[in-house]
């Protein structure tokens, strides 16, 4: 049986977007090489950030057509993660609001890439 445990997200810049996230979710950088750097995320799971122009075969341009979901234990810890994500500039693109699926927000990294705090109701 195979295992989920890398996502990978197709970005302009590697090195800066290894920067962003190292700084917004305060984890290392696990494997950098040229044109591509490893987070991790929790658990198994990793981020992998694959410079566009190094990617094989060649992908689209688009982005922000999906997201990546942080889920949270509760309301308060939607609005934590919020502020100190704010604070370590990231683009807020929908503040914290109570959907029919939980308590939220959605900030983008700097390719349009939607990443969602959720504490799920």
């Amino acid at each position: 049986m195979t295992e989920f445990n890398l996502i990978v997200l197709y970005v302009r810049n590697s090195d800066s977007s290894a920067a962003f996230y190292k700084t917004l979710l305060d984890r290392p950088v696990v494997q950098s090489s040229p044109k591509f750097s490893v987070l991790p995320l929790g658990g198994e799971s990793q981020l992998g950030l694959w410079q566009r122009d190094a990617v094989q075969p060649p992908a689209g341009d688009e982005s922000g057509g999906s997201e990546i979901v942080f889920t949270v234990a509760d309301r308060e810890a939607v609005e934590a993660v919020h502020d100190t994500w704010r604070g370590r500039g990231a683009n807020i693109a929908q503040a914290p609001v109570t959907l029919e699926f939980g308590h939220t927000f959605v900030a983008l990294d700097p390719d349009g890439h939607r990443l969602r705090v959720l504490a799920p109701t």
